[in-house]
């Protein structure tokens, strides 16, 4: 089953079930892959998606550090909430272990010595690793691993 047909499927659920929340934040993740695919005239398969729904994620999480700060705790719970629905439809994230594991498979596997092949460790990484890891976090890791 696709991952947008099962988006579709929890969106049936969560109506049955009366479940405004799950409903809204399942609308919004076919919303934004439907604006993606009509903008850009594609259609995502599982892996866009994942990047769409990652996205969205990154973005709550943002929000939650800008509502903490500013005192609003219930808009940054509200964001939580909406971060544990978007997980349920993400793959499993990598350990930190399987990080480092691929990391270093990466730079074997291009050869890598320097920074200058970071965009090369970097493009084997990034499919490997979309929804699974933070790839901001891995991109530190890398360069970390190439200046040692």
């Amino acid at each position: 089953m696709s991952l947008l047909s099962q988006l579709k499927e929890e969106m049936k659920n969560a109506m049955r079930a009366k479940d405004k929340l799950r409903l809204g934040v399942i609308r919004m993740a076919i919303s934004a892959v439907r604006q993606i695919e009509i903008d850009d005239k594609i259609v995502l398969d599982d892996t866009g998606i994942i990047g769409v729904l990652t996205k969205m994620v990154k973005q709550r999480k943002d929000s939650i550090e800008m509502f903490t700060k500013g005192g609003r705790a219930e808009l940054a719970e509200k964001e939580a909430e909406e971060i544990k629905v978007l997980e349920d439809f993400l793959p499993q994230p990598l350990s930190a272990e399987e990080i480092v594991n691929l990391i270093a498979q990466a730079i074997t596997e291009t050869q890598a010595s320097s920074m200058a092949d970071m965009g090369k460790v970097m493009a084997i990484l990034k499919p490997a690793m979309q929804g699974k890891a933070d790839l901001g976090a891995v991109s530190g890791q890398v360069r970390a691993a190439l200046n040692a």
